[in-house]
């Protein structure tokens, strides 16, 4: 590998200066017995090179254009003499380094100073495309191959030709290859700047299936995305990336062609090494979604503007119809205009309560839209969409890019949580062309096994809606002929993992005329949510519940299911009858199954307190602790109960008074719910995931605590 230098900017160098007039006088003080050497400051400027002390041999300084030649003076080595000769027009001026290294560093660097100020020069004032590629060319060549490595050996080349793409204009098409060729290998190694991002967005424009914008933009495009990029800042870039992607979708099988550069972006590995690599994707989709209905939005009101104008014109021509029709047309066009002002540019978007109202309207109306004459623009616009529309086509692109994302299992978990609270505008959420292609994206995410990802689908607050309640019956995105087919899988998912708990029953008891009207028809998940709401007494009214009872009587799978959740209540009622032990304590090597078989054994409505300690219990015996209705101490000490089964007892054992979960692999997510336990007076987190702010939250919210060991924690 050849040898690479620093670039010099500045740097101290002795210095001697030799006339080449041939006079006696001259050759006489130029000999190597009279030479006089000047100590000077150096600096390596953009067009010449100059002293910090302009006096003796540098009291002018020397332009990088009189330099005719740059040479070391190898024979001088030997007397530990390390020089460089720069050749002149009259003289020559030598510079003496300390060491071969600085000398050749001293060298390299004034060739590089001297063939970008030649190369500024001559760019600046080519006018003729083919002059200009070449010498393009040639000067990437020379960044490439210089041992100078320096930020500015790369930078300099592509700010300059940034310079010349944004000042000449009459580039041709082949010029336009020729230059993105030439250009490709400095970009592996660096982003691209403003002027060329514009530069490459428009040959992506004009022309998306050239060899260029396939071939040597995806090197750029995966170099962008593996790497910070402030898209506020850099929005050139973002759309740049956007009009490639759009590239790709007019090649033919331009689905398949896009879900292969997502492929490729992830890498072979279950897990994609670059983490940036997701956000900045995602941020470039939300960025296109909302464009869209910005441009959408304003559409819609020119449309409505348009209609105003026709229908006040047609049903007077008298000059007082006319100018109202045009103080209409100035009123929206306004409107349009101070929606751009919000938000730094970004749409107003009207509320979301309103938005569905409007939804509920035209579903009423739809199917009596034949018996008008004249249909109204929103009609179009707000419900079905331009299914031929390239705008249209250019958000299902990126929806779809969205749902090619999602099949990745290490992706799923982060796009969740960029996805929650929902992030799209309200428009968005009332056109059925959005919400139709969100679908897979979303059963991708209802269907992951992790707590984390499938919970996603809920809203963050109990007053804040997720897409769980969009896709609900009689919902937003919600549709007269849907077969509900989304929500099932979302329900089914929440009621048999992490929302099988009253909390969510209480939250979403709204929907059980929903419910029953699913059951009626044989939906298995609402079937079983019905069988948990009569299980939990989530319903206050007896009518309620009696009316949930025929409704799962009316199908062969809830008369099945509500014949074993009486059974279930049998036998609930019969552990917790009056009797039996006081206190209980389970052998070592103790399981779930043990714990389940021991208590379906007789009564235990007596038990106050069991030891658990030391056994090989999960989470999963929280389900069969809560049916205890006097315990009041529990050891969990050196088990493996973790948070989802503190989530449990926290909601259904509300009078627990002693806790011990020494040694457990509780975190501060299940510790959190811990504050609901009101009647709680010693608790032993001690070796646990204790968080020093959650251990004060917990110290506000229980007020009866009076023990709480917490040594061996971050509280401690």
């Amino acid at each position: 590998n050849p040898r690479r230098y620093k670039l010099i900017t500045e740097n101290d160098v002795q210095l001697c200066r030799l006339n080449h007039t041939k006079t006696v006088v001259s050759k006489i003080m130029n000999s190597k017995y009279l030479r006089r050497w000047e100590h000077h400051h150096l600096i390596l400027g953009n067009s010449e090179i100059f002293s910090t002390s302009p006096s003796g041999f540098m009291e002018s300084s020397i332009p990088y254009s009189s330099i005719l030649d740059i040479n070391v003076i190898s024979r001088w080595d030997a007397g530990q003499k390390f020089c460089i000769r720069l050749t002149i027009a009259d003289g020559s001026v030598l510079l003496q380094a300390s060491n071969s290294y600085l000398r050749d560093q001293w060298l390299h660097s004034i060739q590089w100073k001297r063939y970008i100020s030649k190369y500024d020069k001559l760019l600046r004032n080519t006018k003729r495309p083919d002059v200009l590629t070449k010498e393009i060319k040639q000067l990437i060549d020379l960044s490439l191959t210089t041992p100078i490595q320096d930020d500015s050996v790369n930078q300099f080349p592509l700010d300059l030709v940034s310079l010349l793409l944004k000042e000449v204009n009459s580039i041709n098409h082949v010029a336009y290859e020729q230059i993105i060729i030439a250009l490709a290998p400095l970009l592996e190694k660096n982003h691209p700047t403003q002027q060329m991002c514009d530069f490459f967005t428009k040959h992506c424009k004009h022309s998306p299936r050239s060899r260029a914008t396939v071939e040597l933009f995806t090197p750029v495009i995966f170099r962008i995305l593996k790497h910070n990029v402030d898209f506020g800042r850099y929005v050139r870039m973002q759309v740049f990336i956007q009009e490639y992607i759009q590239a790709l979708r007019s090649q033919n099988g331009g689905s398949q062609i896009v879900r292969e550069f997502i492929k490729s972006l992830h890498g072979p590995s279950t897990t994609c090494p670059h983490p940036r690599v997701l956000p900045n994707l995602v941020a470039v989709c939300f960025s296109t979604v909302f464009s869209y209905y910005e441009d959408r939005k304003k559409r819609l009101l020119m449309c409505m503007c348009v209609c105003a104008c026709v229908c006040m014109t047609q049903s007077s021509s008298t000059p007082a119809a006319v100018g109202a029709a045009t103080t209409t047309a100035t009123n929206i066009n306004e409107h349009i205009s101070d929606d751009d002002d919000d938000d730094d540019g970004g749409c107003k978007y009207i509320g979301r309560n309103k938005i569905k109202r409007n939804h509920h309207h035209r579903r009423r109306h739809r199917h009596h839209r034949h018996h008008h004459q004249r249909r109204l623009p929103d009609d179009d616009v707000a419900d079905d969409g331009d299914d031929g529309n390239d705008d249209d086509e250019r958000l299902l692109t990126y929806i779809d890019i969205l749902r090619f994302m999602s099949e990745f299992d290490d992706w799923r978990l982060q796009l969740a949580i960029l996805l929650q609270p929902i992030p799209f505008p309200d428009d968005a959420l009332a056109h059925r062309l959005f919400t139709n292609r969100m679908k897979p994206l979303l059963h991708n995410l209802a269907s992951d096994e992790r707590c984390d990802v499938h919970s996603s689908i809920l809203g963050l607050r109990e007053e804040k809606a997720g897409w769980f309640d969009v896709y609900c019956p009689g919902g937003i995105a919600s549709e007269d002929d849907d077969d509900d087919e989304l929500y099932t899988v979302m329900l089914m998912k929440l009621i048999r993992c992490c929302c099988r708990r009253k909390k969510f029953f209480y939250t979403h008891i709204k929907m059980i005329s929903a419910w029953q009207l699913l059951a009626v028809r044989g939906n298995e998940a609402a079937i079983e949510a019905l069988c948990l709401v009569l299980e939990f007494e989530i319903c206050e009214k007896e009518d309620n519940k009696l009316q949930t009872i025929a409704t799962l009587q009316n199908t062969s799978v809830g008369k099945k299911m509500y014949n074993e959740l009486c059974q279930r209540q049998i036998q609930l009622q019969e552990i917790q009858q009056k009797g039996g032990p006081k206190r209980l304590t389970l052998p070592s090597r103790s399981t779930d199954d043990d714990l389940r078989r021991m208590l379906s054994s007789g009564a235990f409505g007596n038990l106050e307190c069991l030891t658990l300690a030391f056994t090989q219990v999960t989470s999963a015996c929280a389900l069969d602790l809560i049916k205890l209705p006097s315990l009041r101490y529990l050891n969990l000490w050196s088990t493996q109960f973790g948070d989802t089964g503190l989530q449990v007892i926290s909601e259904y054992m509300p009078k627990l008074q002693v806790l011990n979960l020494c040694e457990t692999p509780v975190t501060d997510k299940g510790l959190s719910c811990l504050s609901a336990m009101r009647n709680l007076r010693k608790l032993n987190l001690n070796s646990t995931h204790l968080s020093a702010p959650t251990f004060q939250e917990l110290k506000e919210k229980l007020p009866s605590l009076i023990e709480c060991d917490v040594k061996y924690t971050d509280a401690w």
